[in-house]
């Protein structure tokens, strides 16, 4: 029997395909715990569809993601720190601070989770955050970190 996965099924398949399975199995486990249904061609149009329309939601997200990435790339954040003798940060700047700082300064909320600090930023300068927007997209603000 012809099944269409609707989730991920271990040792059979990923959600989407369509697999050759005995029917008892696909009577008995498949279809009553609604993990796939069988592939006819209403099913299959369906599935088709599906298709289409998620591959139309992922190009959007995506036209999004580097839209808001070059806005992103323009932004020119300042961060006031206290600071001791020499310039040295008390502690460091964290991720929270900034994503804290860019909604002050620009009105956008970034995900602190998103940012990637290669190594904490502990002295005063400026400094490029690569921001992780979409799988496809990073952005790269700039950070100028004074003392204050």
């Amino acid at each position: 029997m012809q099944v269409v996965l609707l989730e991920d099924v271990k040792s059979l398949g990923k959600k989407g395909q369509v697999v050759s399975v005995n029917d008892g199995y696909a009577r008995n486990y498949i279809l009553p715990k609604k993990l796939g249904i069988e592939a006819n061609s209403k099913n299959m149009n369906e599935l088709k569809l599906q298709k289409q329309h998620q591959e139309k939601l992922e190009a959007q997200a995506l036209a999004e993601a580097q839209e808001l990435a070059s806005k992103i790339g323009t932004f020119k954040v300042e961060l006031k720190v206290k600071t001791g003798e020499g310039g040295k940060i008390f502690g460091s700047v964290s991720t929270k601070e900034i994503a804290a700082a860019v909604k002050e300064q620009y009105g956008i909320d970034l995900d602190k989770k998103k940012m990637q600090l290669s190594e904490p930023i502990k002295t005063v300068g400026s400094h490029i955050i690569p921001v992780r927007i979409h799988k496809d997209v990073t952005a790269q603000l700039t950070l100028k970190v004074t003392e204050g």
